[in-house]
């Protein structure tokens, strides 16, 4: 009889991964010592993402609660889905959507190119100087604080002594009161929001170009290609992959307008269309206290943010076989 032990599963025919060897362990160890000090560089990017990204998530239960501050998170008292039907059946959340949308939307289609454009300008630069004297100004902007942004926003278009209102009285007009406006508001936001950053977002464009093939063009100065078809042909393509990326994270942004800048351009005479999901949430949230209506409507924002990137990474995959996973 033979006493010799089987393992049942490799009788059934099925294997399961092995412990890590000696030698795996001194491979992994190697690794580790190889790659410690990138591990460390990277720790306070993890450490962050932790603290102020992932931890607030379980904080998200209060939107299925009456929160009370005084109660406690897990002390205040269950109430469904009570605060998601508040918000659909607001008079007003159309109204917010459709400015969130519409803003978002124009800073998508406005500013995306932007900073492609100029990329693509300042690629055909060949003065060194000039070059640089150009993506030194551009990027200036980028580092200075929407407070002050908008300080010089509100300060150029004053009706009494802004710069933009002196030129039209010197062409005989009469001053115009922009902030006042609200069908100027959009057109006012997004243009600032392309002055501030579009320098900043060019490095993206500027660090693709250096990676296309020089062979590229060289070919096609043999088969006598313009510049104009070098660009088209050439430089165009060879950036692609990093425009489909960017694209499809602007996408996932549209309703995420930024807070700050809009708050601080806005007034109750043009709610009308300046009002947005971020203003309303600081209102309801921090203002009035209800931090479970507004926490309601922050999530619901973030789950249509998440289908639009999602739908977004998707397309781009089936059409151009590029995307982000």
């Amino acid at each position: 009889m033979d006493h010799t032990k089987t393992n049942p599963a490799e009788e059934l025919g099925l294997s399961f991964p092995r412990k890590p060897t000696a030698a795996r362990r001194r491979a992994a160890f190697k690794l580790w010592n190889r790659s410690k000090y990138l591990w460390l560089l990277l720790l306070p990017c993890l450490i962050y993402y932790a603290v102020f990204r992932y931890a607030p998530m379980f904080g998200l239960v209060i939107t299925f609660k009456d929160y009370n501050v005084f109660k406690g998170i897990w002390a205040s008292n269950w109430v469904g889905f009570k605060y998601y039907r508040m918000f659909f059946e607001n008079p007003d959340f159309f109204i917010l959507i459709r400015n969130t949308f519409l803003l978002g939307l124009y800073k998508l289609v406005f500013g995306f190119p932007a900073p492609i454009m100029l990329a693509l300008m300042l690629n055909e630069v060949r003065n060194a100087v000039f070059k640089k004297f150009v993506q030194t100004v551009s990027y200036l902007p980028h580092f200075i604080s929407n407070v002050i942004v908008a300080s010089m926003v509100i300060m150029f278009l004053s009706p009494t002594g802004g710069l933009v209102n002196h030129l039209i009285e010197l062409l005989g007009f009469a001053p115009v009161n922009f902030m006042m406006e609200p069908g100027m508001f959009r057109a006012i936001y997004v243009l600032s929001e392309i002055w501030q950053h579009i320098g900043w977002e060019t490095i993206i464009y500027l660090a693709a170009l250096t990676a296309v093939d020089p062979t590229l063009y060289e070919a096609a100065d043999i088969d006598g290609a313009t510049r104009w078809r070098k660009l088209w042909h050439v430089t165009i393509p060879g950036i692609m992959p990093a425009i489909v990326i960017v694209f499809i994270l602007n996408i996932g942004k549209v309703l995420e307008i930024g807070f700050e800048k809009v708050f601080l351009m806005y007034n109750p005479a043009i709610y009308e269309t300046a009002d947005i999901i971020s203003t309303y949430v600081y209102r309801i949230g921090l203002v009035q206290g209800n931090f479970s209506y507004a926490s309601a409507i922050d999530l619901f924002m973030g789950i249509i943010s998440l289908i639009f990137i999602y739908s977004a990474n998707w397309i781009s995959r089936k059409v151009g076989e590029t995307s982000l996973w």
